[in-house]
């Protein structure tokens, strides 16, 4: 049965990813830097070590564990490690272990409780799909594909009329839609589809209608179909969603690029508030763009990154909790090492 999911490869899809595989980018070069490569150690050993019995990790006054998990488990990912090889393959086996455990009979991977459960459903999809492709194990192999099948399965109950998705599900939320979650899910999304796992179309269709249809004439993606203003955090995980998309050459993502650069070229602007979720997607945008625009970017934030780290190896900065930024800053810095699918050029 797992052989036949995998073989399912919807002609949509397909041309999908060729688009992505043909773009004007750069080879990805390892990282040499010492002083970036003693930045991911630290960095990772601590995330290593701040693992809980359990498996996961949480934010601040021990909420978000979902979410959480699956960004830390995505660091760790990054450096090479697997469910079964690598230095953190326990730590990674541990959070799977977690996740899959969160799995609920309707497919939500989290808790119905936590108010921004859908970020934690999304992020679990994105990590849990990048181990699905490598896992060598025929039984968590099934389990994985039935965790992600549901996933995928309550993403698509729980997009709004408008195509986006809120906090909670259209039915728990009363159809209020959100730019940043909305992008979670559709990477989360493309993830469990390279992986094999089958994702109608149409719930893709409506998500990048959504984006089209919240950008304002200056290329700001506002917060919500509603309304809210052109946020540059949002337009930056929208353009990274885009760009997933193959969406190079338009008329209309550079605009969206224009306007996410205005504020988020200068690494020392903090004006416009969620600096390192911005920089997640925007560090992402700019990798795939390649030569020197990376780069120049790339040393910027790396020096911006490195010299905000702490002496234990994390980064406390942001108000979610220090497991959020460290995680975020090190899926950064290990782009150049090309080891998740969902990141490659």
């Amino acid at each position: 049965m797992a052989h036949l999911r995998t073989l399912i490869q919807p002609v949509g899809w397909l041309l999908f990813l060729a688009i992505v595989s043909q773009g004007p980018l750069a080879r990805a070069e390892p990282i040499s830097d010492p002083k970036v490569r003693a930045a991911i150690h630290r960095g990772l050993e601590w995330i290593a070590n701040s693992q809980s019995r359990l498996g996961h990790w949480s934010a601040n006054d021990g909420r978000y564990s979902t979410a959480m998990t699956a960004l830390a488990g995505m660091a760790l990912l990054a450096e090479g490690s697997t469910t079964t090889q690598g230095k953190y393959a326990p730590n990674i086996r541990r959070a799977v272990d977690y996740l899959v455990s969160r799995s609920r009979p309707n497919g939500l991977i989290g808790e119905a409780r936590d108010d921004r459960y859908t970020y934690g459903h999304g992020y679990s999809m994105l990590f849990l799909s990048q181990v699905l492709g490598e896992e060598e194990d025929l039984d968590r192999r099934e389990t994985l594909i039935e965790v992600l099948t549901k996933a995928v399965q309550f993403t698509g109950e729980a997009q709004t009329q408008a195509g986006g998705w809120g906090y909670v599900s259209a039915k728990d939320g009363h159809d209020f839609d959100e730019g940043s979650t909305t992008i979670t899910q559709v990477q989360g999304l493309r993830g469990c589809r390279n992986a094999g796992i089958p994702v109608p179309k149409e719930i893709i269709d409506k998500a990048i209608k959504y984006i089209r249809q919240c950008t304002l004439p200056d290329g700001g993606v506002q917060y919500s179909s509603k309304g809210g203003g052109g946020r540059p955090a949002i337009t930056a995980a929208a353009i990274a969603c885009l760009f997933n998309a193959g969406d190079y050459d338009s008329d209309y993502v550079p605009k969206l690029l224009d306007y996410a650069n205005r504020s988020l070229a200068n690494i020392g602007n903090e004006s416009f508030g969620h600096w390192h979720y911005a920089h997640y997607y925007y560090a992402q945008v700019k990798y795939r763009e390649g030569d020197t625009t990376w780069t120049e970017y790339r040393d910027k934030i790396y020096n911006r990154i490195i010299s905000e780290a702490s002496p234990n190896g994390s980064w406390s900065q942001g108000y979610i909790g220090t497991i959020y930024t460290t995680a975020i800053n090190l899926t950064i810095l290990q782009l150049d090492d090309a080891m998740l699918p969902i990141y490659q050029r």
